[in-house]
Order: structure tokens, then sequence, then C-alpha cells
């Protein structure tokens, strides 16, 4: 059963989602979506060969940022994200890319309306910030 928000005021994102095993489905979908969306191809090629590490790190992150277990602050301290995604060239082309795959992991792994447009508008705020350059 899915929680509604306006059956639960004050759940967390987290909580609405629907716990741990939806945030890995979603992280799960992410990736592999990256892997066949010829769309996100440009996205894809900026994560190396593994996507082991990345799928754990993002669903250790996320979960954490949902306002559930603090999995990679536990491991790694403040996710300093600008900071740790400063090597890699990040444009419009590569937030547009992310934002666009994300959508499409929350479309298909049900996440609620509500939710998923309330994410929208957060993952497009962090994204942008993430930008280290203008092409």
């Amino acid at each position: 059963m899915q929680i509604s928000k306006t059956d639960k005021p004050d759940i967390t994102p987290f909580e609405w989602i629907g716990g741990e095993d939806r945030v890995k489905a979603l992280v799960e979908r992410f990736y592999d979506l990256m892997d066949l969306e010829p769309a996100y191809a440009h996205l894809r090629a900026a994560h190396g060969t593994d996507l082991v590490k990345a799928r754990q790190h993002l669903f250790w992150f996320l979960c954490g940022w949902l306002g559930g277990p603090q999995h990679y602050t536990e491991r790694f301290g403040h996710p300093r994200l600008r900071m740790r995604h400063m090597p890699f060239a990040i444009g419009i082309r590569e937030r547009d890319q992310w934002l666009a795959c994300m959508d499409q992991a929350m479309g298909e792994t049900a996440v609620d309306a509500a939710l998923r447009a309330r994410l929208k508008a957060s993952f497009f705020q962090t994204a942008d910030w993430m930008r280290n350059t203008n092409v």
C-alpha cells in the first residue's frame, strides 16, 4: 500500500516513497535507464564503465536526503556533493539528462504524483547547483 501525504502530513519523503526497498528500486531503475536509453548516453558516459559504486552511493545518499537512515553520512561524513562532483564536467546537458532520467525512473517505479512533483523541484535545485560549466 502506498502512503499518501494527505493521510499522514508529518511523514518524511522517505516514508512517503515507501522506505529503503522503494528507494533501492528507484536507484536501480535510474541506473538501468541510464544504461538503456540513448537519450542519457552522455550522462552514462560520464559514469565510467562500472555503475556498482554509483548505485550504492546514490542509494545511501537518497535514503538520508529523503529523511531516512543516514547511510551515506555514517560511512563518509557530509556528502559535499559539489566538491565530490568537481572532477566531472557538469553542464546544462548533464543536469537535464540526470533530471530526465530520474523523472522517468520515478514514473516507472510508481512514485506518488505529488511526491514526484516535489522531488522534481528539489532535484532541479540540487542538479542546477552542481553545474560547474555553462555548456
